[in-house]
This record gives structure tokens, sequence and C-alpha cells, in this order.
């Protein structure tokens, strides 16, 4: 009998050209040089969903409990990525940002946050009413905390560099329609244009559709991805804000609240709000897709979420409905805004997984399964920490790759 040599296109196969995916591929190439890397993605180009779509903050880590993926790798990744801007000459500047305390029910918890910064190892100065114009002069407010390690950048365009850095081969238009994975064959990817691409380890950073690829793939991830969009405005009158301006964050969600940020390219976005999209990649009011919205709804999580937090999801949609109530949310930290000063400008969609309880995934999410790796959750801060998460799920990757005999 002759025996037939099983041929495979790539040793390492990611699915999803986000920043993420991307950073994965990058870091295969640097922890293992000549591993065959190749990468798909549905859209005709890199980043156009989480990483293209929005503020282009890169994160201190201030707000994230310490000792969690999110503290540490938006810590390390924040300093890397303006190491890697500088690099390969990516629009980028650090310049620090303020948090804004305008009611005295705030003030304890702009303390707290303080003191988590300087538990995440960062250097943070707590100002007074006063002091907050040293920084911005339109701002106003009770007490502030100063983070000088925030930072922007373009990260579509480190995206860009990611991918030409990696040596990875990458499919543009290849969307996933179908896995196949089998122990003694590898995994199969079926896009849908009719090609079939073989690899002995499947990497899914597939963002939006992460929960559906890990399901193609036959593993249940036990959480379901829930899109919330944030709707964003454009400030008429940049010269209002110098850098960053942001609000106390409600601890019991992941989201910052409605914010002031100077672009790379001077403009200054204010938002996003969070309201449940209708569609994975629901950009507008408009974008319905049934089937997903079904899918959403299916998941007992979605309901136990909507009721638990109803209150705040209703004052969400108020200022998404609203643009005068969005504008007094603004006011607050800018009181010389007027509606008229609010431009409607791109929004995005924020991929957060829902645990079936309801609860919100508060941390980066990686699951190893046989031949495949999983990202569930890598929303905000997963830009800035990119770098290190992409050498963390590489490692995994790297790992099942010996584990099933290269």
């Amino acid at each position: 009998m002759v025996q037939v040599r099983r041929a495979y296109d790539c040793d390492v196969l990611v699915i999803g050209g986000g920043i993420v995916g991307l950073s994965t591929a990058y870091a295969v190439s640097r922890a293992a040089p000549g591993t065959r890397i190749a990468v798909l993605e549905k859209e005709p180009g890199p980043a156009r969903h989480q990483t293209g779509r929005n503020s282009g903050v890169i994160h201190s880590g201030v707000y994230y409990r310490p000792g969690s993926l999110k503290a540490r790798y938006a810590v390390r990744g924040a300093a890397e990525m303006v190491k890697f801007c500088a690099e390969y000459d990516v629009p980028h500047a650090v310049t620090g940002k303020l948090i804004v305390a305008t009611e005295r029910d705030e003030l304890p918890r702009l303390h707290a946050l303080a003191q988590r910064g300087r538990e995440n190892g960062l250097a943070v100065r707590e100002l007074g009413a006063a002091q907050i114009a040293e920084y911005e002069p339109e701002v106003e407010g009770l007490a502030a905390v100063h983070v000088g390690t925030t930072g922007i950048c373009d990260f579509t365009a480190v995206a860009r560099h990611l991918a030409e850095a990696s040596g990875a081969e990458i499919r543009y238009g290849a969307r996933v329609t179908r896995i196949d994975r089998r122990p003694d064959r590898g995994v199969a990817v079926l896009t849908a244009s009719g090609d079939v691409v073989r690899g002995r380890v499947l990497v899914n950073c597939a963002g939006l559709h992460c929960d559906g690829i890990a399901r193609l793939t036959g593993d249940e991830p036990g959480v379901r991805i829930v899109p919330f969009r944030g709707e964003y405005y454009e400030l008429a009158r940049p010269e209002l804000v110098r850098g960053l301006v942001y609000p106390v964050p409600d601890p019991a969600f992941p989201f910052l609240g409605v914010h002031l940020t100077r672009g790379v390219d001077g403009g200054v976005h204010v938002g996003p709000n969070a309201v449940p999209a209708l569609a994975r990649e629901g950009y507008d009011r408009r974008t319905v897709r049934p089937r997903e919205l079904a899918a959403t709804l299916a998941w007992p999580g979605s309901w136990r979420l909507a009721r638990r937090h109803w209150r705040y999801g209703a004052g969400e949609l108020h200022r998404s409905l609203s643009k005068a109530a969005f504008t007094r949310a603004v006011r607050r930290l800018l009181p010389a805004v007027r509606e008229e000063d609010l431009v409607p400008t791109a929004a995005g969609v924020r991929a957060q997984a829902v645990l079936r309880d309801g609860g919100l995934v508060d941390d980066f999410l990686i699951q190893r399964a046989p031949r495949a790796v999983h990202v569930l959750n890598a929303p905000s801060p997963a830009a800035t920490a990119s770098l290190p998460i992409g050498r963390e799920v590489a490692r995994r990757a790297l790992a099942e790759l010996a584990a099933q005999g290269r």
C-alpha cells in the first residue's frame, strides 16, 4: 500500500484580520521563524471592524483590576505600542488624559481609581477643581485624575504594518462558512468562494463572530457575543479640547462613558454611548439581521443582562435617540459645548462576551482546545494590548502545534 502524505497549506491558520489576529501572526513569526502562517479575513482589507472603529486611544491600564489580563497587558502593551509606532513611523502621541468627577458621589470612585492605577504601576496625579485648567481650560469638575501614559495612535496603520511584518499569507475576501477539525487531519476551512485551506492548528480571532467560529469548530465557548453599538460625534470646535477627557466610569460596566478624544488627525471624537446593536455589524439603527438578532435573543444571558441593567440601558438609549440628551452628557465635562457643535460620525460595535447568567465577561478570554485556540473576549483595551495578547495566543497555538506532533 502506498502511504499518501497529507498536505497542509499552513501550520497556523488564523481567522480574523483585525489587530489581535495580525498581532498573533506577527508573534508566531517572531517566536518560531519558519512556521507557515495564513490569515483569513472576510473583508477586502485589515482592521475594518473593532480595530478601525474606535477612539484610537492607547489606554494606560488605570481602569482594570490589578492582576487581570487587561491590567497586565494594557500597561505592558501601551509602552510596546508606542515603541512599535515609533519604529514603523505610525502616527501617534503620548498625550496623557484626565478622568473628571463632576458629582460628589463620584469622588470616592475617582480616588479608588487613582489607587487602582498605582497598584497597576502607573504614575497618577490627583487634582483639585482649580488644577484641572492646567490641562484643560474649558473642562470643569470637582476633582480629576491625570494619567500621563495614555496616548493616541492610528490602529489601522498598526494593523497594516503587523500584516506586512508577520510574513503571513493573508487572504482577504475569505469568509469562513465551514470548519472540519479532526485529530488526525488537522483543520480544514471552507470559504464562501469555495476555497479550502488546511492548517495544523486554528486560531480564532474573529472578534464580533468569534463565538460562531468556535461553534463551527465544534467547541462550545460558554459565552455569546452581544453586540453594543457605540455612536460618536465629531466636535465642530476642536479647540475646546486639548487632549483626552473622560468621566468617572460606572464600575458595573466595561464601558467608559461619553468622553472627548483628540485624535492623531487633530479632530476631537465625542462618545461613545453603548446601545444594543441589531446585527453583529450594526453600525446604524437601520441595519438589522434577523438571524443574528434571533441568536442574541435566544441566549439566556441577554435577557438576564437586560433585566439586571435596564435603567442603565434606558439612559444610553435615550442619549442615542436624543441629541439634546447626548449634549447634556457632554456638557457635564465641557460646559461650553453646544448641540450644533456635535456632528455625527462613524459608529463602532463592541463585541462583548456575555455569560449564560447575564454576567459581562470582564477580562480577556482565551480558550485552548484540540488543534484550536479561541479568543472569545477582546474588546477595548485589546488594541492597546494587542502585542502582548498576540504573544499569549501565539504561545498557546505553538504549544498546541507541538502537542500535535509538528
